[in-house]
């Protein structure tokens, strides 16, 4: 048979013309094989019950000791008979192998144990299913007996099997590997058919006991799964993904793509569930402050965060987490890539996006109009933007495992269209910065309109009575409140976001006073916008070293203000002949040439 399979795949390579007589060859040989397969399997079934397999499953309480595997037991003839018909099996899927190959081009599915292995589970299964049928209720048990059989008689198999399947030239086979793999395929095959059928029926029918067994059943396939391939990798590498899925009752889900999403259904509404009850803890939104950031040392080592109390995130944000890995630890439970992406897909990351929608209506709680209680509304809005950066962080974390670049890569090999964002969380990446950025430019807004509302006009006009040396009133009480307000958010924002949000603030003030200062009166007390000026930077003097450097235009108004007569009259001079190309010469970059000629006719 062997070397009429030879000629036909030379035949088939080298004259493809002869297609018709190939078919023709095809067509005997398997007439024959039809016969001859049969017979050869009923004579191994009757040669394996003649030596008392399967053994037994366990032994009397009053027997100690191991249970007797027939297969060590053998000896003289019976061993050589065993060994002989086992050949013979290996030699018949060998053949059946390469006429795959040979038809179909491509290797023979993964995963596909041997015929000689299989016949060995098949009566051992018969005899399991008994127990099985009265343990639909108590899957551990199911589990624990799959276990305890399959590895009481893996060494027994290894040692006998292991030189037989070397003299059949089987390349690359372990018979402890393919033992253990065909009992992990009679499980999964007992829940395909006998357990998940009515488990799905319960749970679409949304039964709580249904649900509860489903998680109960998930549970124990998981641990099943760790320990039968903790087993097997003692002396065995699982390498590649084919053999993975072989060794795994989670391979199921797989296979069965509805049940998967079924499961991913299961697992999100108790997600959402557990979630609606975690942010009604009462001190679910409270933060964590670390104290005055400028007490420390390392002014580097103040913007190296990693933990929830480095964010001064609130509690509720490592439940946000926690909930999130466990759904996508379960996804990776699934020996294969793409199932865990689809998972993972339709559980983990459909929380997140719930997960951003509730820091969002958290966020809409708090009422920053209300300027009686501005502060505490500050406080408040600190927990889900805290919350926000530090998902953030931890997600980046995650992308950059190994595992996630796998996914990423497979997802955007399968795709025609995904994200283009670089990690597997790129979306969900781009919407939370997109969710700080925006809370943060409203805190920023709500500040300076406060800030305006606070000083009114006193930046550019001369009514209001004032002493030299001291700050104008209505700016002394609106740099007064500031101070209040970035001393509240430093306490209880994280580091990252409280420097963006100062500095973003300093430059709308820059801003506001410039343009105050150049909207106002023609003639204006030089010495009182410097002291106010002044005073203006000084607030933002903790949390910097030169804080004149985040107010460059109200810097250039102050240098313009000290220039004498005669620094006037050039700068009049080169504008008038140069234009703006002249304003670096003087030390102004920022202010347009359109301000300094203002500036220039009114002073």
């Amino acid at each position: 048979m062997n070397e009429i399979e030879q000629v036909l795949g030379d035949v088939t390579r080298h004259h493809s013309q002869w297609r018709r007589l190939v078919d023709t060859v095809d067509s005997r040989v398997d007439k024959s094989l039809s016969i001859l397969r049969p017979q050869i399997i009923a004579e191994h079934r009757t040669l394996l019950s003649s030596l008392g397999w399967p053994p037994r499953l366990a032994l009397p309480k009053d027997e100690g000791g191991d249970i007797p595997n027939p297969l060590v037991l053998m000896q003289g003839d019976q061993k050589e008979s065993y060994s002989q018909s086992f050949l013979l099996l290996c030699g018949l899927q060998q053949l059946n192998t390469l006429k795959e190959k040979r038809k179909k081009l491509n290797k023979e599915s993964i995963g596909a144990g041997l015929w000689a292995i299989d016949e060995l589970v098949i009566p051992v299964a018969s005899r399991m299913e008994y127990h099985f049928a009265k343990w639909d209720q108590e899957p551990e048990f199911i589990f624990a007996l799959v276990y305890k059989v399959t590895s009481d008689f893996a060494d027994g198999v290894d040692d006998l099997l292991q030189p037989l399947i070397d003299r059949a030239m089987l390349v690359s086979c372990s018979a402890k590997e393919a033992w253990v793999s065909a009992m992990v395929q009679m499980l999964s095959c007992f829940l395909e058919k006998k357990v998940f059928p009515g488990l799905v029926e319960m749970v679409k029918e949304k039964k709580s006991e249904g649900v509860s067994s489903w998680f109960h059943l998930v549970d124990q396939m998981v641990t099943f799964d760790k320990r039968m391939q903790t087993f097997v990798s003692s002396d065995t590498c699982l390498s590649y993904e084919g053999s993975s899925l072989g060794m795994s009752v989670m391979g199921l889900f797989c296979k069965r793509p509805e049940w998967l999403k079924t499961w991913g259904k299961v697992e999100l509404r108790d997600a959402y569930r557990k979630l609606k009850e975690d942010i009604k803890k009462e001190k679910a939104w409270e933060g964590t402050r670390l104290g005055n950031d400028n007490e420390s040392n390392s002014q580097s080592a103040k913007y190296v965060l990693s933990t929830r109390e480095d964010y001064k995130a609130p509690f509720v944000a490592e439940t946000f987490l926690s909930r999130t890995w466990t759904l996508i630890d379960h996804g990776l439970t699934l020996p294969t890539v793409l199932p865990r992406i689809q998972f993972v897909r339709a559980t983990a990351t459909k929380f997140l996006w719930y997960v951003f929608k509730t820091l969002l209506l958290e966020f809409k709680k708090t009422d920053l109009s209300d300027y009686s209680s501005f502060e505490d509304s500050l406080v408040q809005a600190c927990g889900p933007i805290n919350t926000a950066r530090y998902l953030e962080s931890k997600l980046r974390e995650w992308s950059d495992d190994l595992v996630f670049i796998e996914m990423w890569e497979a997802e955007t090999n399968v795709k025609v269209e995904v994200s283009c964002h670089g990690c597997f969380f790129g979306e969900e990446l781009k919407s939370l910065v997109e969710l700080e950025t925006n809370w943060l430019m409203e805190i920023i807004t709500v500040c300076l309109h406060q800030f305006d509302n606070l000083c009114g006009d006193h930046f550019h006009n001369n009514v209001e009575p004032w002493e030299e040396e001291d700050v104008s009133q209505g700016v002394a009480e609106a740099l007064d409140s500031l101070r209040r307000e970035l001393a509240v958010l430093q306490l209880n924002m994280n580091r990252k976001d409280f420097l963006d949000l100062w500095r973003n603030l300093a430059e709308g003030l820059d801003h506001y006073v410039s343009c105050k200062f150049f909207a106002g009166e023609a003639v204006l007390l030089r010495r009182r916008f410097e002291v106010d000026a002044e005073a203006l930077m000084m607030v933002f003097q903790p949390y910097c070293v030169r804080p004149a450097a985040f107010f460059p235009r109200v810097r250039e108004i102050l240098r313009l203000l000290s220039m004498n007569e005669e620094e006037k009259a050039r700068l009049r001079g080169a504008l008038s002949r140069n234009g703006s190309s002249c304003l670096g010469l003087f030390g102004i970059s920022n202010l347009s040439p359109q301000l300094v000629e203002q500036f220039c006719r009114c002073y």
